[in-house]
């Protein structure tokens, strides 16, 4: 057998895993908009308030000229990498197939990665103005659900799921058009498990939130169970996200690159290399809502 791996494989391999990842999307990248883009600085995402009509209150009266509020975000590229290396070309040759470990392990890494890039900026500080120049803190004082139910630390309940809905309506003028999305770890599940008002049917219509034993939707959102060790801890409190669509943004530069190489470097072991640049913003305040869950309960 040739030592060499022809272009075709590496087309094949590349297939492969593209199809993986297609197959399995991260838990994340679905639930927020997306744009591609170019180049090596950050990328403006224009913005445009919303405004009412004027009423009319007498004839012939000037026309009103309202002024629309522009505000610009921007994503800036992240680039993340996968290697491993395999010591006998027939050996890379059997790990290239669509079913092969290195696919698998390939196509696993970089849907996580896109889950990292997300997660982090829910509450991270964006990047504003027309150069971004500018910055903008996420709200604490009017979208962070706070960690006392009573006056005593908590992690996820109903009542906590419920504020969070209505700091979005509030904020988005008395209704949530889109669908609302929540991102909780193992912890938060095990509690909306024994919360009677989650489970149980009568509380919700009839209409069934659980399925194969996990809680999809609740109150309005739809629930995605992430690793525990994503999400961000803050004083004792894990920093649970809520969201529309529209307030997070996905930027992609490189969405997947391919390398397979020989390593002389390495006892002439073959390289299996991939890659993609991507990156993320929240774009809106009153979007995306913060819950705090005690993370020893």
């Amino acid at each position: 057998m040739p030592d060499s791996i022809s272009t075709a494989q590496i087309t094949a391999y590349k297939n492969a895993v593209d199809h993986l990842l297609q197959q399995k999307e991260s838990r994340l990248a679905g639930k927020v908009t997306h744009d591609s883009y170019v180049g090596k600085e950050g990328v403006p995402v224009e913005q445009f308030g919303a405004v009412a009509a004027q009423k009319r209150t007498s004839r012939h009266s000037d026309t009103p000229l309202l002024n629309i509020t522009q505000a610009r975000r921007w994503v800036h590229p992240v680039d993340y990498e996968w290697a491993s290396l395999i010591d006998n070309v027939d050996k890379l040759r059997l790990n290239i197939q669509p079913e092969g470990p290195y696919t698998q392990a390939a196509a696993m890494a970089h849907q996580r990665v896109k889950d990292i890039e997300i997660l982090g900026a829910f509450f991270a500080t964006s990047v504003t103005g027309e150069t971004g120049t500018g910055t903008e803190a996420f709200d604490t004082t009017n979208y962070r659900v706070g960690v006392d139910v009573g006056g005593t630390a908590s992690g996820l309940n109903a009542a906590k799921i419920k504020n969070a809905l209505f700091m979005l309506m509030l904020a988005n003028k008395g209704d949530v058009t889109e669908q609302a999305y929540m991102a909780i770890s193992a912890y938060e599940h095990d509690l909306l498990l024994k919360e009677i008002q989650v489970i149980n049917k009568d509380y919700n219509g009839g209409a069934a939130v659980l399925e194969n034993g996990a809680v999809k939707r609740f109150a309005g959102f739809e629930f995605g169970i992430m690793d525990n060790d994503l999400f961000t801890i803050t004083s004792g409190n894990r920093l649970i996200p809520s969201w529309v669509k529209s307030g997070m943004h996905m930027g992609t530069w490189q969405d997947f690159l391919v390398r397979i190489a020989e390593r002389a470097d390495k006892g002439h072991s073959w390289q299996v290399y991939t890659c993609q640049t991507l990156g993320a913003t929240r774009l809106q305040q009153g979007k995306v809502v913060q819950v705090l869950c005690d993370d020893q309960i």
